[in-house]
């Protein structure tokens, strides 16, 4: 048994893409600040940050429909889809800034350009998406954005969707050459390479096992050292649970009371990947469809070119699977124990209210194979089984909470929960999560060093120009914010989100 006792000004639990962000942010706004990293795998990026755990759209809410809602009236609300782009865009800028500074290098390992699309079918969806188009297209962020009914233009733009399609059948899709697709685990690891360099400590294979306010305000953690078994002790001012689906457990054990009435339900995914390069060859772009009637948010089918370790896949899905694990490496009873006296009664009007989901999933993990095929073929009517492979994407915690529409109500989202003196952070939550990790964690230094962001506010500005400006109504600044984040990302004179 250690008795070793560490003091630290921060500590981050979790090495995934959001302790990267806000580490590396930190350590720009604060360089003498000694901060300390626990992660208990035995690498940075290996959960819900993985390359292979996440459809690594970059969601700039460019081809996602659940981004815009058509309304009682007929119109298509495009709010959400406007806040979601604009909040990518902190992502780009802050990415840019780190390549420019030459904190981390060759921007092609972790982004590359590829066309987002959205694809529709029947006569109902196609005036949606047209209207969607319509509505889009009117902002600054979306006027390269190209709509098309004609088969022969989408033979162009999809061949692999187009060949063996029914041609009776209305389809339509949208295309906008400047979307991205995003290693997040290859960020991730870059990002805790270049926070190595600048004395952070990181500490893989420990997992924290205990946290509670000390009589000196500070924060005591128990941490496990996984090689050794040995218990060790560090304090710090500031902590950030960034652990993904075991943030949940770890914010339960803070105490804090805004962590109460707060429960969770994992929800897995599963997508098909396709490593034939005859096939692969055929289709670029990421391509969303409509999720049916009555599935979740999350199960939105869509087709995606990816690129992993400089090797072209497609992956589609995801199809929904259920473990009650909260994390890809988390045990069986992690459901089980995260249910406690103050949230038993969220848990359970949640469980009521979300019978329908239930019985989706349900549905989902009793799928066969060539059940799943016949979804893919919805995409890809030519779809053969043998080129096509299940892989198990990482485990997403959605949050349940009571709010005004009532007690127990599922969320999909990402949250950030922070105590009241703003000492300790936690985020919960799912999509789109990654792709707006700056935003996300400039949220929490604002919430968290309030008295601090008048002097950091110049710093902030200096790596992320947009910030605190809308740019939507600054169209010149958007112009200029492209050209040079499309420039210093390689995009081929594109980039995401315009």
């Amino acid at each position: 048994m250690s008795n070793r006792e560490t003091k630290t000004d921060v500590i981050l639990i979790g090495a995934g893409i959001m302790s990267a962000t806000l580490g590396t942010l930190l350590k720009e706004l604060v360089p003498e600040w000694k901060i300390t990293v626990f992660e208990k795998l035995p690498n940075a990026g290996q959960e819900s940050s993985n390359e292979w755990n996440n459809a690594g759209t970059g969601h700039a809410a460019l081809c996602e429909l659940n981004y815009t809602v058509e309304k009682s009236d007929g119109s298509v609300d495009i709010s959400k889809a406007i806040k979601i782009n604009e909040q990518f865009q902190l992502s780009m800028q802050f990415w840019s800034y780190l390549v420019n500074r030459k904190l981390i290098h060759n921007p092609h390992d972790f982004i590359m350009p590829l066309p987002h699309m959205s694809f529709v079918q029947g006569e109902q969806n196609v005036a949606f998406l047209k209207k969607r188009f319509e509505a889009l297209s009117n902002h600054p962020q979306y006027q390269d954005m190209e709509f098309s009914d004609d088969p022969e233009k989408l033979m162009k733009w999809i061949p692999l969707i187009m060949q063996g399609r029914a041609s009776n059948e209305p389809i339509a899709a949208t295309k906008i050459d400047s979307g991205t697709d995003v290693n997040f685990g290859a960020l991730t690891r870059m990002l805790f390479d270049h926070l190595g360099n600048k004395n952070v400590d990181i500490h893989y294979k420990h997992s924290v096992n205990n946290i509670k306010r000390g009589n000196d305000g500070l924060w005591e953690l128990k941490v496990r050292d996984l090689d050794s078994g040995d218990m060790e002790h560090h304090t710090a001012k500031f902590v950030f649970i960034g652990g993904g689906g075991g943030s949940l457990h770890l914010l339960q054990k803070s105490g804090i009371p805004e962590g109460k009435h707060i429960g969770g339900f994992p929800v897995s995914g599963i997508f098909m990947v396709c490593n034939n390069p005859d096939v692969t060859a055929q289709h670029h772009a990421k391509v969303y469809g409509k999720a049916k009637v009555g599935a979740p948010p999350m199960s939105v089918p869509h087709l995606d070119t990816r690129y992993i370790e400089n090797k072209k896949s497609l992956l589609f899905g995801p199809f929904a699977g259920f473990s009650p694990k909260f994390l890809k490496e988390g045990s069986m009873f992690d459901l089980v124990t995260s249910i406690k006296p103050n949230n038993v009664l969220t848990m359970l009007a949640a469980g009521a209210k979300e019978m329908s989901l239930t019985k989706y999933l349900i549905q989902q993990v009793m799928l066969s194979k060539e059940q799943r095929m016949e979804e893919l073929r919805e995409f890809i009517p030519n779809a053969k089984s043998e080129d096509w492979d299940l892989v198990v994407a990482g485990q997403r915690v959605q949050v349940i909470k009571d709010t005004a529409s009532g007690k127990g109500t599922l969320q999909f989202g990402t949250e950030v929960i922070t105590a009241a003196d703003g000492s300790i952070a936690a985020l919960l939550g799912a999509s789109p999560g990654a792709s707006t990790a700056v935003h996300v964690m400039l949220e929490v230094i604002k919430r968290c060093f309030p008295y601090q962001m008048k002097e950091w506010e110049p710093k902030i500005k200096e790596m992320i120009p947009s910030y605190g400006v809308p740019l939507l109504e600054n169209p010149s600044l958007l112009n200029e914010i492209h050209n040079l984040t499309a420039q210093t990302l390689g995009l081929s004179g594109k980039a995401a989100g315009f």
